[in-house]
Protein backbone atom coordinates (compact mmCIF):
# COMPACT_ATOMS: atom_id res chain seq x y z
CA UNK A 1 0.00 0.00 0.00
CA UNK A 2 1.05 3.27 -0.67
CA UNK A 3 1.01 6.58 1.98
CA UNK A 4 -0.13 9.22 0.69
CA UNK A 5 -1.15 12.85 1.73
CA UNK A 6 -4.67 12.32 1.84
CA UNK A 7 -8.23 10.00 1.02
CA UNK A 8 -11.24 11.51 0.73
CA UNK A 9 -14.35 9.70 1.28
CA UNK A 10 -18.06 10.18 0.19
CA UNK A 11 -21.12 8.77 -0.32
CA UNK A 12 -21.00 10.48 -4.22
CA UNK A 13 -18.23 11.31 -5.79
CA UNK A 14 -19.22 13.41 -8.94
CA UNK A 15 -15.91 13.85 -11.34
CA UNK A 16 -17.38 15.83 -13.90
CA UNK A 17 -15.08 14.96 -16.41
CA UNK A 18 -16.61 13.99 -20.06
CA UNK A 19 -18.58 11.24 -19.22
CA UNK A 20 -19.97 12.66 -16.06
CA UNK A 21 -18.64 9.57 -14.41
CA UNK A 22 -19.95 9.34 -10.39
CA UNK A 23 -19.07 6.50 -8.03
CA UNK A 24 -21.11 5.55 -5.25
CA UNK A 25 -19.69 5.10 -1.99
CA UNK A 26 -16.66 6.56 -3.44
CA UNK A 27 -12.52 7.91 -2.64
CA UNK A 28 -10.18 9.92 -4.01
CA UNK A 29 -6.47 9.68 -3.49
CA UNK A 30 -4.48 12.78 -3.10
CA UNK A 31 -0.86 13.24 -2.91
CA UNK A 32 1.94 15.94 -3.82
CA UNK A 33 -1.04 18.28 -5.03
CA UNK A 34 -2.38 15.84 -7.81
CA UNK A 35 -4.93 13.25 -7.74
CA UNK A 36 -3.18 9.79 -7.93
CA UNK A 37 -6.63 7.90 -8.63
CA UNK A 38 -10.44 8.44 -8.39
CA UNK A 39 -12.73 5.40 -7.81
CA UNK A 40 -14.94 2.85 -5.44
CA UNK A 41 -13.81 3.34 -2.03
CA UNK A 42 -12.59 -0.21 -1.44
CA UNK A 43 -10.34 0.03 -4.23
CA UNK A 44 -8.98 3.07 -2.94
CA UNK A 45 -8.37 2.04 0.62
CA UNK A 46 -6.55 -1.65 -0.59
CA UNK A 47 -4.30 0.30 -2.89
CA UNK A 48 -3.35 3.74 -0.81
CA UNK A 49 -3.30 4.67 2.82
CA UNK A 50 -3.41 7.84 4.58
CA UNK A 51 -3.14 9.71 8.26
CA UNK A 52 -5.83 12.06 6.80
CA UNK A 53 -8.64 10.43 5.76
CA UNK A 54 -11.76 13.17 5.75
CA UNK A 55 -15.46 12.21 4.97
CA UNK A 56 -17.07 9.14 4.47
CA UNK A 57 -20.91 8.85 4.82
CA UNK A 58 -23.23 11.57 4.41
CA UNK A 59 -20.80 13.39 2.40
CA UNK A 60 -20.75 13.96 -1.32
CA UNK A 61 -17.14 15.31 -3.57
CA UNK A 62 -16.74 17.48 -6.70
CA UNK A 63 -14.53 19.71 -8.04
CA UNK A 64 -13.96 22.85 -6.77
CA UNK A 65 -16.49 25.91 -7.96
CA UNK A 66 -14.55 28.03 -10.52
CA UNK A 67 -15.36 31.75 -10.01
CA UNK A 68 -15.07 33.40 -14.02
CA UNK A 69 -15.84 36.84 -12.93
CA UNK A 70 -14.76 38.81 -9.85
CA UNK A 71 -13.74 41.76 -7.96
CA UNK A 72 -12.24 40.18 -5.19
CA UNK A 73 -11.07 43.71 -2.91
CA UNK A 74 -14.25 45.12 -3.47
CA UNK A 75 -15.69 42.57 -1.05
CA UNK A 76 -14.90 45.80 1.55
CA UNK A 77 -17.79 48.13 -0.48
CA UNK A 78 -20.18 45.25 0.34
CA UNK A 79 -23.74 47.13 1.00
CA UNK A 80 -21.58 51.20 0.35
CA UNK A 81 -24.28 52.24 -2.21
CA UNK A 82 -27.52 49.24 -3.09
CA UNK A 83 -30.55 49.83 -5.29
CA UNK A 84 -28.92 52.17 -7.39
CA UNK A 85 -28.69 51.43 -11.25
CA UNK A 86 -25.07 50.59 -12.81
CA UNK A 87 -23.96 53.95 -14.43
CA UNK A 88 -24.72 55.73 -11.39
CA UNK A 89 -23.42 53.39 -8.67
CA UNK A 90 -20.64 52.96 -10.29
CA UNK A 91 -19.78 56.62 -10.86
CA UNK A 92 -21.08 58.24 -8.21
CA UNK A 93 -20.70 55.94 -5.29
CA UNK A 94 -18.12 53.01 -6.32
CA UNK A 95 -15.21 55.18 -8.13
CA UNK A 96 -15.17 57.71 -5.81
CA UNK A 97 -14.73 55.18 -3.01
CA UNK A 98 -12.09 53.62 -4.79
CA UNK A 99 -10.19 56.64 -5.71
CA UNK A 100 -10.06 57.67 -1.56
CA UNK A 101 -9.64 54.02 -0.59
CA UNK A 102 -7.81 52.18 -2.99
CA UNK A 103 -3.92 51.03 -1.56
CA UNK A 104 -1.81 48.48 -1.77
CA UNK A 105 -2.63 47.69 2.15
CA UNK A 106 -6.67 47.87 1.35
CA UNK A 107 -6.24 45.30 -1.52
CA UNK A 108 -4.15 42.88 0.90
CA UNK A 109 -6.76 42.72 3.25
CA UNK A 110 -9.99 42.86 1.57
CA UNK A 111 -8.69 40.08 -0.79
CA UNK A 112 -8.40 37.76 1.95
CA UNK A 113 -11.85 38.37 3.09
CA UNK A 114 -13.14 37.67 -0.07
CA UNK A 115 -11.10 34.61 -0.81
CA UNK A 116 -11.90 33.24 2.33
CA UNK A 117 -15.67 34.20 1.81
CA UNK A 118 -15.21 32.00 -1.51
CA UNK A 119 -13.19 28.70 -0.06
CA UNK A 120 -16.56 28.68 2.46
CA UNK A 121 -18.64 28.34 -0.60
CA UNK A 122 -16.63 25.72 -2.53
CA UNK A 123 -14.81 28.27 -4.33
CA UNK A 124 -11.49 26.71 -5.23
CA UNK A 125 -10.76 28.80 -8.31
CA UNK A 126 -11.54 32.56 -9.25
CA UNK A 127 -10.52 35.04 -12.17
CA UNK A 128 -10.17 38.39 -10.67
CA UNK A 129 -9.67 41.44 -12.06
CA UNK A 130 -8.83 44.72 -10.27
CA UNK A 131 -6.20 46.41 -9.57
CA UNK A 132 -2.43 45.89 -7.21
CA UNK A 133 -2.33 42.65 -8.51
CA UNK A 134 0.98 41.77 -6.60
CA UNK A 135 -1.28 41.98 -2.88
CA UNK A 136 -4.02 40.38 -4.92
CA UNK A 137 -1.53 37.48 -5.74
CA UNK A 138 0.12 37.38 -2.45
CA UNK A 139 -3.58 37.38 -0.84
CA UNK A 140 -4.21 33.86 -2.92
CA UNK A 141 -1.01 32.53 -2.37
CA UNK A 142 -1.84 33.32 1.79
CA UNK A 143 -4.95 32.16 1.77
CA UNK A 144 -4.39 29.16 -0.63
CA UNK A 145 -6.87 29.72 -3.50
CA UNK A 146 -6.45 29.11 -6.87
CA UNK A 147 -6.74 32.32 -8.97
CA UNK A 148 -5.92 34.28 -12.42
CA UNK A 149 -5.58 37.74 -11.63
CA UNK A 150 -5.98 40.49 -14.17
CA UNK A 151 -4.17 43.47 -14.47
CA UNK A 152 -6.46 46.20 -14.95
CA UNK A 153 -6.08 48.27 -18.10
CA UNK A 154 -8.33 51.81 -18.06
CA UNK A 155 -7.60 55.09 -20.15
CA UNK A 156 -8.26 57.72 -17.43
CA UNK A 157 -5.95 57.96 -13.65
CA UNK A 158 -6.42 55.98 -10.65
CA UNK A 159 -3.67 55.72 -7.38
CA UNK A 160 -2.19 52.66 -9.55
CA UNK A 161 -1.83 54.30 -12.80
CA UNK A 162 -1.74 57.66 -14.77
CA UNK A 163 -2.72 56.87 -18.16
CA UNK A 164 -2.97 53.79 -20.78
CA UNK A 165 0.64 53.30 -21.22
CA UNK A 166 1.43 53.04 -17.53
CA UNK A 167 -0.96 50.82 -17.20
CA UNK A 168 0.30 48.51 -19.80
CA UNK A 169 3.42 48.68 -18.80
CA UNK A 170 2.74 47.91 -15.02
CA UNK A 171 0.98 45.01 -16.52
CA UNK A 172 3.31 43.33 -18.26
CA UNK A 173 5.54 43.74 -15.04
CA UNK A 174 3.14 42.01 -13.11
CA UNK A 175 2.58 39.47 -15.75
CA UNK A 176 6.26 38.59 -15.85
CA UNK A 177 6.73 38.04 -12.06
CA UNK A 178 4.11 35.61 -11.61
CA UNK A 179 3.71 33.50 -14.96
CA UNK A 180 5.48 30.52 -13.05
CA UNK A 181 3.75 30.26 -9.87
CA UNK A 182 1.82 27.36 -9.34
CA UNK A 183 -1.53 29.03 -8.12
CA UNK A 184 -1.44 32.13 -9.47
CA UNK A 185 -1.80 32.68 -13.26
CA UNK A 186 -1.58 36.56 -14.52
CA UNK A 187 -3.89 37.94 -17.13
CA UNK A 188 -4.65 41.28 -18.92
CA UNK A 189 -7.84 42.83 -18.17
CA UNK A 190 -9.12 46.07 -20.12
CA UNK A 191 -11.86 47.27 -18.41
CA UNK A 192 -14.73 47.81 -21.57
CA UNK A 193 -14.57 49.21 -24.73
CA UNK A 194 -15.77 52.19 -23.13
CA UNK A 195 -13.08 52.94 -20.50
CA UNK A 196 -10.51 52.03 -23.08
CA UNK A 197 -9.56 53.74 -26.28
CA UNK A 198 -9.37 51.31 -29.46
CA UNK A 199 -5.54 51.84 -29.76
CA UNK A 200 -5.39 50.61 -26.01
CA UNK A 201 -7.54 47.49 -26.42
CA UNK A 202 -5.45 46.25 -29.54
CA UNK A 203 -2.14 47.21 -27.19
CA UNK A 204 -3.90 44.85 -24.31
CA UNK A 205 -4.49 42.19 -26.95
CA UNK A 206 -1.21 42.51 -28.18
CA UNK A 207 0.44 42.04 -24.91
CA UNK A 208 -1.74 38.97 -23.66
CA UNK A 209 -0.60 37.48 -26.65
CA UNK A 210 3.45 38.22 -26.48
CA UNK A 211 3.02 36.51 -23.02
CA UNK A 212 0.50 33.76 -24.05
CA UNK A 213 -2.01 35.06 -21.22
CA UNK A 214 -6.09 35.40 -21.43
CA UNK A 215 -7.98 38.59 -21.60
CA UNK A 216 -10.64 39.21 -19.25
CA UNK A 217 -13.19 42.00 -20.16
CA UNK A 218 -16.83 43.41 -19.18
CA UNK A 219 -18.72 43.15 -22.40
CA UNK A 220 -22.64 44.59 -23.06
CA UNK A 221 -23.36 44.67 -19.16
CA UNK A 222 -26.10 47.86 -19.78
CA UNK A 223 -28.39 49.32 -22.64
CA UNK A 224 -26.78 52.77 -22.03
CA UNK A 225 -22.83 50.71 -22.59
CA UNK A 226 -24.39 49.72 -26.17
CA UNK A 227 -25.35 53.02 -26.78
CA UNK A 228 -22.48 55.04 -26.17
CA UNK A 229 -20.24 52.22 -28.75
CA UNK A 230 -22.71 53.66 -30.99
CA UNK A 231 -22.38 57.23 -30.51
CA UNK A 232 -18.03 56.50 -30.08
CA UNK A 233 -17.97 54.13 -33.20
CA UNK A 234 -21.58 53.62 -34.94
CA UNK A 235 -21.21 49.50 -33.86
CA UNK A 236 -22.72 47.24 -30.91
CA UNK A 237 -20.02 46.10 -28.67
CA UNK A 238 -19.51 43.01 -29.80
CA UNK A 239 -19.31 43.82 -33.33
CA UNK A 240 -16.78 46.99 -32.21
CA UNK A 241 -14.43 44.22 -29.92
CA UNK A 242 -14.48 42.01 -33.32
CA UNK A 243 -13.45 44.32 -35.79
CA UNK A 244 -10.60 45.21 -33.93
CA UNK A 245 -9.47 41.84 -33.41
CA UNK A 246 -9.86 41.49 -29.80
CA UNK A 247 -11.92 38.45 -29.85
CA UNK A 248 -10.59 34.73 -29.75
CA UNK A 249 -10.69 31.27 -27.63
CA UNK A 250 -8.26 33.52 -24.90
CA UNK A 251 -10.76 35.89 -24.02
CA UNK A 252 -13.71 35.69 -21.36
CA UNK A 253 -16.68 38.29 -21.36
CA UNK A 254 -17.94 39.17 -18.68
CA UNK A 255 -21.93 39.96 -18.37
CA UNK A 256 -22.83 39.63 -22.35
CA UNK A 257 -26.37 40.89 -21.49
CA UNK A 258 -27.19 43.23 -24.37
CA UNK A 259 -26.37 40.83 -27.51
CA UNK A 260 -28.24 40.12 -30.07
CA UNK A 261 -28.38 37.11 -32.42
CA UNK A 262 -25.86 38.19 -35.02
CA UNK A 263 -23.09 39.33 -32.01
CA UNK A 264 -23.80 35.60 -30.80
CA UNK A 265 -23.04 34.11 -33.85
CA UNK A 266 -19.77 36.24 -33.53
CA UNK A 267 -19.04 34.95 -30.21
CA UNK A 268 -19.43 31.42 -30.70
CA UNK A 269 -17.70 31.78 -33.82
CA UNK A 270 -14.28 33.03 -32.54
CA UNK A 271 -14.57 30.78 -28.96
CA UNK A 272 -15.09 33.79 -26.69
CA UNK A 273 -16.03 32.54 -23.31
CA UNK A 274 -19.03 34.04 -21.19
CA UNK A 275 -19.35 34.73 -17.71
CA UNK A 276 -22.94 34.78 -16.48
CA UNK A 277 -22.90 37.50 -13.62
CA UNK A 278 -27.01 36.31 -12.54
CA UNK A 279 -27.55 37.82 -8.89
CA UNK A 280 -25.39 40.81 -9.89
CA UNK A 281 -27.20 41.67 -12.98
CA UNK A 282 -30.50 41.12 -11.34
CA UNK A 283 -29.91 43.50 -8.45
CA UNK A 284 -28.40 46.32 -10.69
CA UNK A 285 -31.54 45.69 -12.93
CA UNK A 286 -29.19 45.08 -15.63
CA UNK A 287 -31.23 43.04 -17.53
CA UNK A 288 -31.16 39.23 -18.77
CA UNK A 289 -28.39 37.71 -21.03
CA UNK A 290 -29.86 35.41 -23.64
CA UNK A 291 -27.88 32.38 -21.83
CA UNK A 292 -30.32 29.93 -23.76
CA UNK A 293 -29.69 31.31 -26.99
CA UNK A 294 -25.48 31.21 -26.41
CA UNK A 295 -25.39 27.13 -25.29
CA UNK A 296 -27.62 26.74 -28.12
CA UNK A 297 -24.31 28.39 -30.82
CA UNK A 298 -22.34 26.75 -28.59
CA UNK A 299 -20.65 28.91 -26.69
CA UNK A 300 -19.45 28.09 -23.24
CA UNK A 301 -21.05 29.86 -20.63
CA UNK A 302 -19.79 29.99 -17.30
CA UNK A 303 -20.64 31.63 -13.69
CA UNK A 304 -19.28 34.69 -12.04
CA UNK A 305 -20.35 36.84 -8.61
CA UNK A 306 -18.74 40.17 -9.94
CA UNK A 307 -17.96 41.98 -6.90
CA UNK A 308 -19.46 41.25 -3.49
CA UNK A 309 -20.34 45.55 -3.93
CA UNK A 310 -22.75 44.41 -6.30
CA UNK A 311 -24.13 40.81 -5.73
CA UNK A 312 -23.70 40.84 -2.61
CA UNK A 313 -22.01 37.95 -1.75
CA UNK A 314 -19.54 35.20 -3.86
CA UNK A 315 -21.24 32.26 -3.43
CA UNK A 316 -21.56 30.58 -6.84
CA UNK A 317 -23.69 28.04 -5.68
CA UNK A 318 -26.62 30.60 -5.42
CA UNK A 319 -25.39 31.36 -9.07
CA UNK A 320 -26.04 28.26 -9.80
CA UNK A 321 -29.71 27.96 -8.24
CA UNK A 322 -31.22 31.32 -9.08
CA UNK A 323 -29.46 30.92 -12.84
CA UNK A 324 -31.13 27.50 -13.70
CA UNK A 325 -34.55 28.78 -12.47
CA UNK A 326 -34.82 32.42 -13.93
CA UNK A 327 -33.61 31.21 -17.20
CA UNK A 328 -36.29 28.23 -17.16
CA UNK A 329 -38.73 31.24 -16.50
CA UNK A 330 -37.65 33.33 -19.00
CA UNK A 331 -37.65 30.16 -21.60
CA UNK A 332 -40.82 29.31 -20.51
CA UNK A 333 -38.81 25.32 -20.75
CA UNK A 334 -38.51 23.73 -17.37
CA UNK A 335 -34.95 21.60 -19.34
CA UNK A 336 -33.57 24.88 -19.77
CA UNK A 337 -30.36 24.58 -17.94
CA UNK A 338 -30.46 21.02 -16.41
CA UNK A 339 -28.59 20.27 -12.92
CA UNK A 340 -25.61 18.80 -15.03
CA UNK A 341 -25.15 21.01 -17.34
CA UNK A 342 -25.64 23.61 -14.80
CA UNK A 343 -22.64 21.67 -12.21
CA UNK A 344 -20.69 21.87 -15.90
CA UNK A 345 -20.78 25.00 -16.25
CA UNK A 346 -19.75 25.60 -12.52
CA UNK A 347 -16.78 23.26 -12.75
CA UNK A 348 -15.09 21.76 -15.81
CA UNK A 349 -16.18 24.90 -18.37
CA UNK A 350 -15.70 27.56 -15.60
CA UNK A 351 -11.89 26.22 -15.70
CA UNK A 352 -11.79 26.00 -19.18
CA UNK A 353 -13.15 29.60 -19.77
CA UNK A 354 -10.12 30.35 -17.55
CA UNK A 355 -7.61 28.53 -19.21
CA UNK A 356 -7.12 26.14 -15.95
CA UNK A 357 -9.45 23.28 -18.51
CA UNK A 358 -5.80 21.10 -18.15
CA UNK A 359 -4.92 22.09 -14.17
CA UNK A 360 -8.13 21.60 -12.69
CA UNK A 361 -12.44 21.68 -13.00
CA UNK A 362 -12.89 17.81 -12.53
CA UNK A 363 -11.57 14.75 -10.41
CA UNK A 364 -9.59 13.24 -13.17
CA UNK A 365 -6.13 11.57 -12.59
CA UNK A 366 -3.54 13.81 -12.90
CA UNK A 367 -5.44 17.13 -12.24
CA UNK A 368 -4.44 19.27 -9.26
CA UNK A 369 -6.81 18.41 -6.77
CA UNK A 370 -8.71 20.97 -6.22
CA UNK A 371 -11.76 19.64 -4.16
CA UNK A 372 -15.14 20.16 -2.25
CA UNK A 373 -16.72 17.99 0.30
CA UNK A 374 -19.83 18.49 1.52
CA UNK A 375 -21.81 17.55 4.27
CA UNK A 376 -25.75 16.29 2.95
CA UNK A 377 -26.74 15.07 6.60
CA UNK A 378 -28.98 18.27 6.77
CA UNK A 379 -32.95 18.77 6.63
CA UNK A 380 -33.21 20.59 3.31
CA UNK A 381 -30.61 18.03 1.77
CA UNK A 382 -32.14 14.78 2.64
CA UNK A 383 -33.89 12.41 1.17
CA UNK A 384 -30.92 13.13 -1.80
CA UNK A 385 -32.09 10.91 -5.04
CA UNK A 386 -30.24 12.89 -7.62
CA UNK A 387 -26.85 14.53 -6.14
CA UNK A 388 -26.51 16.97 -9.44
CA UNK A 389 -29.68 18.40 -8.45
CA UNK A 390 -29.57 18.44 -4.74
CA UNK A 391 -26.09 20.18 -5.22
CA UNK A 392 -28.03 22.84 -7.24
CA UNK A 393 -31.29 23.57 -5.82
CA UNK A 394 -30.77 23.03 -2.29
CA UNK A 395 -27.32 23.08 -1.53
CA UNK A 396 -26.24 26.40 0.46
CA UNK A 397 -22.40 27.61 1.17
CA UNK A 398 -23.33 26.37 4.60
CA UNK A 399 -23.22 22.73 3.66
CA UNK A 400 -19.23 22.87 2.31
CA UNK A 401 -17.50 20.76 4.97
CA UNK A 402 -13.64 20.72 3.60
CA UNK A 403 -12.12 21.95 0.42
CA UNK A 404 -8.49 21.01 -0.77
CA UNK A 405 -6.52 23.48 -3.02
CA UNK A 406 -3.70 21.73 -4.87
CA UNK A 407 -3.92 18.85 -2.70
CA UNK A 408 -3.42 20.64 0.75
CA UNK A 409 -6.34 20.84 3.27
CA UNK A 410 -7.37 24.63 3.13
CA UNK A 411 -10.80 24.50 5.14
CA UNK A 412 -10.88 21.67 7.72
CA UNK A 413 -14.57 21.38 8.59
CA UNK A 414 -15.56 25.17 7.92
CA UNK A 415 -12.15 26.33 10.00
CA UNK A 416 -9.59 27.92 7.76
CA UNK A 417 -5.96 26.48 8.45
CA UNK A 418 -4.05 29.15 6.45
CA UNK A 419 -4.60 31.52 8.01
CA UNK A 420 -6.13 33.20 10.94
CA UNK A 421 -9.83 33.62 9.94
CA UNK A 422 -10.83 35.81 13.62
CA UNK A 423 -7.87 38.35 12.30
CA UNK A 424 -9.04 38.25 8.75
CA UNK A 425 -12.77 39.03 10.64
CA UNK A 426 -11.60 41.89 12.56
CA UNK A 427 -9.63 43.68 9.62
CA UNK A 428 -12.39 44.07 7.70
CA UNK A 429 -14.30 45.41 10.78
CA UNK A 430 -11.91 47.78 11.17
CA UNK A 431 -12.16 48.95 7.76
CA UNK A 432 -16.00 48.81 7.54
CA UNK A 433 -15.44 51.38 10.89
CA UNK A 434 -13.36 53.83 8.76
CA UNK A 435 -14.77 53.77 5.25
CA UNK A 436 -18.11 54.55 6.85
CA UNK A 437 -16.83 57.31 9.12
CA UNK A 438 -15.32 59.02 6.13
CA UNK A 439 -18.25 58.03 3.88
CA UNK A 440 -21.27 59.63 6.21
Amino acid sequence: MQDIDIIVKADNVLTMDKHFTAFNKGAIAVHKGSILAVGNAGDIMRKYTSGLVIGGNGFVAFPGLVNTHSHSPMVYFRGLADDLPLKEWLEEHIWPAEKKWLSPAFVADASELAFLEMLKSGITSCNDMYFYGDELAAAAKRIGIRAVIGAGILDFPTSTAQNAAEYLEKAEAFISRWKDDRLVTPCIAPHSAYACSPETLQKAKALSEKHSVRLHIHLSETEWEVGELMALYQSRPVNFLDSIGLFDESVTAAHCIWVEDEEIEIMAKRGVNVSHCMESNLKLASGFAPVASMLAQGIRVTFGTDGAASNNDLNILSEMSTTAKVHKALSKDPTILSARRVMLMATRWGAEAIGLGDVTGSIEMGKAADIVLADVRKPHLSPMYDPYSSIVYSMSAADVDSVIVDGKLVLNRRTLTTGDEQAILNRASDWGHRIAKKSG
